[in-house]
Parts: C-alpha cells; structure tokens; sequence
C-alpha cells in the first residue's frame, strides 16, 4: 500500500467533510450521535466479538494484565459508550456562539463568535471507547475526525467506526466526518501528524513516548501532556481533619492515571502530626514513601507498622510513578513549596490543604500548572467533574486550550462585525 497516498485520500476527505460539518444544525448533529447510540446497541454482540479477536492476539503477544484491561470492551462497556454519545448530545452546542459584542466610536459592532478548529487528528493507545468518545466530541464542536487507534485495538476500532458512520448517514451526515485509519504500519501516524494541508490539531492519547514522538514530529500543532506529575502541599494551617483523606483519594483511588498526586509536600511545623497518620494510611495501603532526608528520619522514629519508607534521590522529584509509589518532602513553607512545584511539575494539576485564604490566593495565582486546586483531590482535575460533560483529554500547553479539553477547546474564535454602512475615516 502507498501509505502516503492512503492517509492524503482520509485527510481530503475529511478537509471537504469538515466543511459540511461546520454549517450542520446542532439537531442534525445530535441525531448523528443519538443515531450512533442506538447503532452501538443494535451492534453489541458484534462488538464484543470483535474486541474478542483483540484480546486473543494480544494475549498471544503477551500483553500485560493493565493492557488488557484498557483494551477489553464488554457488554457494559459497549453500553457506556452509547451512554456516553447520548450525553455529548445533550450538552450545548459551542458552535456559533457570539460573545463581547460591543459598540466602537465608529458606530461598528464587534465581538467574537466560536467556530469548529477542522480537521482534528486524534492518535490512541489500547482503549477502543476512545474511538466513540473522540468522534462524539469531534462531532458536536463541529470538526472532522481522522482516527489512529493503536494496533492492538484494530477489530474494535473498525466496528466502531461502522457505527459512528452508520449514524452520520442516518443525520444526513458525510460518512467521512469520522475515519478510521484502517491499518497498523507505523507510518501511518508519521504521516498523519504532517499533514498540515488537511489537518489542523493533533490530539495523542497515550503513553509518554508516543507522545513525545508526536510532539517532536508533528507539523500540525498539538494538544497535548506528556505526563502527570501532580503535588499536593500541607500548609501549617491546613485542617487536620481534611488531610488524610484528600491524601487517600489522590494518592490511592487509582494509581495509573494522569490526575494522582506523585509529591506529598508538607510545612514543616505541620510534619510532626500530619505526615505519621498519612503514612499509616499510606502503608496500610501499600504504597512505598521516598522520602527527603528529613521526612525520612521524622517517620522512622514514628516507627509505623508496614511502612515502606525509602531515601528520595533526585529524580524522584520530578517522577510521573502511575503506581503505588509517593514522592515525600518536607519544607520550611509556601514559598519553599512553590519553587519546588514549579521546578519539577509537568503542569498538570497541583493542589493546596491550607485554612489560610492568603496563602490559598497565593498557590493558584503562583502555580504554573493547567490546574491549581484547594482543598481538593487532585483527582478532580477531569472534564467530566468540571463540568464539560466529557474530555478529549488534558492540555498542559499555555496556548488554545489549558487543562481538560471538552467541546469549547476544540473550538477556535473568529471576530466578527456587524456595521450599518460605516466607512474608516
């Protein structure tokens, strides 16, 4: 195959299908998505079969046990998705909204109006859902998707596809507002993300080197984190009482996700009494501590039962682990905490425990990451709990869009004016 050729053809007709799409109604829009629900339910046995083909080959390949879950779609699953589709459709539609209009001395009127970005590139590992997600919010902000689910997905992918296509042309829809990328080469990806012709943002989800790969070789912009290396810092004014357990949440509720905390930075006239109890907790649950070398002597001389306490080396500060694994450091206060979180965070979401107002304005105004929280488990750092409904993914680029991305980040602006036959003096 010429695979060059193969991705210009999905990227032409995804160029002329996003034209289509950015003058859809929002009623035609979203009964393509409830159309693709229904389709998804009709199709249940046949997705399931094959995602079936997918988890033979990959056991066969040995795939780890955390990959195969990722990858397993089940009858629940597939009715998670057709849920998932319905709620894109019922949240409101970014697409033509005019914002700041206001009267200029010269009689003009002017303001912003929100318009589809295009043609979205979304590149993916594993989890075949994605492919519903992705093209449901592709859809409702009005854009073209390309799909490139990873390999290992490949029979998921492409019954999924039928039905998001099935639902376009139920709407009225061009089948081609929504491709996959029917193939496993690896090529296919270099050529897509330098396409710039054809598509216009690159959307990878995954593990860290597929998208630093993306990110050094893109000539499409990208929307993108590389990882999660998230903090939470224990002002000496923090409730005892909210401690543990934003602790607990953020470190232990799920350890493979982008949004669980890595660092535990604690004041040091709160360590004596805050950091033993979260260790307790901690240790009960399995999770290893490396410490700083003062933490480290502080919780020794604690001597709690179970506790898997290792001295921190550098690199540990700056660690995205995705496992039971806590970075530990204690400092003399904020501005000491500050300094660390920006040296070492990738940007994603940092959270503050503090009673003190002062100190809780000075953390979100100083903290450089797409989210700054207090008193709050970094865990809460996904579109779904802001409120947008759903996610694309989490951008910690300063550009566009910063933080989870739902269907307003895959929209740009235009200006607009409105006149009366006003003429430039």
């Amino acid at each position: 195959m010429d695979i060059p050729l193969f991705m210009r053809t999905l990227g032409r007709q995804a160029r002329e299908a996003s034209r289509v799409l950015a003058s859809a109604s929002t009623e035609a829009k979203n009964r393509a998505l409830v159309a693709t629900a229904e389709e998804i339910r009709r199709q249940r046995d046949a997705l399931v079969a094959a995602n079936a083909k997918d988890l033979a080959l990959a056991r066969q390949a040995g795939l780890e046990p955390a990959m195969l879950d990722r990858l397993t779609l089940n009858e629940k699953g597939v009715e998670t998705m057709a849920t998932g589709l319905e709620q894109v459709a019922s949240l409101p539609d970014p697409v033509g909204e005019m914002t700041e209009v206001r009267r200029r001395p010269s009689g003009i009127q002017v303001g912003k109006m929100r318009v589809p970005i295009g043609v979205v590139g979304i590149i993916y590992e594993a989890r075949p859902n994605v492919t519903a997600d992705a093209a449901a919010l592709c859809l409702k902000s009005g854009n073209a998707a390309i799909l490139r689910g990873g390999s290992e997905a490949i029979e998921s992918n492409r019954a999924i596809a039928a039905c998001i296509q099935a639902g376009l042309a139920d709407a009225g829809l061009p089948a081609t507002a929504a491709q996959i990328v029917g193939i496993t080469d690896r090529a296919a990806v270099g050529a897509l993300i330098t396409m710039p012709e054809f598509v216009d943002v690159i959307v990878p989800r995954g593990g860290k080197g597929l998208i630093a790969r993306i990110s050094s070789e893109a000539r499409v912009p990208v929307i993108k984190h590389l990882d999660g290396n998230c903090h939470i810092y224990i002002d000496d004014e923090a409730d005892p009482l909210k401690i543990v357990p934003i602790v607990e949440n953020a470190k232990t509720q799920r350890y493979g996700t982008c949004n669980t905390v890595e660092t535990l930075i604690v004041a040091r006239n709160a360590a004596a009494a805050a950091l033993p109890k979260i260790a307790a907790m901690l240790s009960a649950k399995g999770v290893e501590m490396r410490c700083c070398e003062t933490s480290l002597a502080l919780l020794r001389q604690a001597s709690i039962p179970g506790a898997k306490l290792v001295a921190a080396r550098e690199e540990d500060w700056g660690e995205e682990y995705l496992a039971p694994i806590i970075a530990v450091r204690i400092v003399d206060g904020l501005d000491e905490a500050i300094a660390h979180i920006n040296a070492y965070s990738s940007g994603h979401t940092e959270a503050i425990i503090t009673e003190n107002y002062t100190r809780a304005m000075r953390f979100l105004r100083e903290v450089d990451s797409s989210s700054v929280m207090v008193n709050a488990s970094t865990r809460f750092a996904d579109g779904f709990e802001y409120g947008l409904g759903a996610e694309i993914g989490i951008s910690t680029d300063k550009f566009h869009a910063r933080g989870p991305v739902g269907l307003e980040g895959l929209t740009s602006q235009k200006w607009i004016v409105f006149g009366n036959g006003e003429i430039r003096r």
